[in-house]
């Protein structure tokens, strides 16, 4: 098996003519595709790597926004610290920013579920750090751990996964460069991965290719072809209900509308022509999803993503 390459289909970096991006914004992140045996247990896996920098605090956010996917994280150097995710919910309606509370991370490594609202953590300093994104049933499936149990939440993966998983999370600790890590885990993964994929797995590039294929699934696995049967299924496996998936694979596909028309023109955007095309209602449907799903209106968005070193991780992700 070859080594696993960085991604370089649709991904934009701040020195692409695409989009007019800050040229002040650090390029300090990768995104990588899993080999194609593996391309239904791994969705891509970004890493960020701001050593040699001198980022502000601000620059040292790190904004994601609610997502399907469970994630695996290491740290090789440096750490990062969860923003406005305090137990009490003292800081409920806090913006996520470098004045929000602050709290360490549960782990050395990181396992999060599916995110149902934006997170954003924060670096005390440099830091070099990869994220695997794995799809919720592909992670119940190698290890039986429940989505919805994960649900918007960090915990400790060193406490959840199997043990057999833990000497391959510090042999990818300790790799010597990032290749090899992606290398490391793919092979502990491959073998896993061909006992316990479906029958028919599926190569997915947007969620809602995913989620037709949840659906899918569902509908011939096991007795019962009733829609709440259906629905049960999906979230048993993705830990979300149909309908959320749903939300954020349009979410997602507006996403990549908008910038597919940002590389084309530098008019202004026909916000409601985008609504149209990515299947919501009306503007206004669009604005309140985005909102919900980044925390942000597509146009405050787009100036983050243009702007903003802490949207590096949109910026991979178009």
């Amino acid at each position: 098996m070859g080594r696993p390459a960085p991604y370089t289909g649709a991904m934009a970096s701040p020195s692409s003519p695409a989009i007019a991006f800050d040229s002040k914004l650090w390029p300090s992140g990768t995104l990588w595709q899993p080999s194609a045996t593996l391309s239904a247990c791994i969705r891509a896996t970004m890493v960020r790597n701001t050593l040699g920098s001198s980022l502000t605090d601000a620059q040292r956010v790190n904004h994601f926004p609610a997502a399907p996917l469970c994630s695996l994280s290491w740290w090789f150097t440096g750490s990062s610290l969860a923003l406005g995710a305090s137990s009490d919910g003292s800081d409920e309606g806090q913006p996520l920013d470098e004045t929000a509370a602050k709290t360490p991370l549960p782990g050395r490594w990181v396992l999060s579920g599916p995110q149902t609202r934006p997170t954003a953590t924060w670096c005390p300093g440099p830091v070099h750090a990869m994220m695997v994104l794995i799809p919720p049933d592909a992670l119940h499936a190698l290890t039986h751990l429940q989505p919805e149990a994960l649900m918007d939440r960090m915990v400790d993966a060193a406490t959840v996964l199997p043990p057999d998983w833990l000497p391959m999370l510090q042999a990818v600790q300790n790799a010597g460069d990032d290749a090899q890590a992606l290398q490391l885990l793919e092979e502990f993964l491959e073998p896993r991965w061909q006992a316990c994929r479906p029958a028919q797995p599926v190569a997915w590039q947007r969620y809602s290719d995913w989620v037709t294929h949840l659906a899918q699934r569902a509908a011939v696995s096991g007795p019962g072809r009733s829609l709440r049967q259906l629905e049960r299924r999906i979230k048993r496996w993705s830990g979300l209900p149909l309908r959320e998936l749903r939300v954020m694979g349009r979410s997602e596909d507006a996403f990549f509308a908008t910038a597919a028309l940002a590389t084309q023109s530098s008019d202004k955007l026909d916000w409601a022509q985008i609504a149209a095309d990515s299947g919501y209602s009306d503007q206004s449907h669009l604005i309140r999803t985005t909102r919900r799903i980044t925390g942000l209106t597509p146009e405050a968005l787009g100036k983050g993503i243009q702007h903003h070193e802490s949207f590096w991780a949109y910026r991979l992700w178009m």
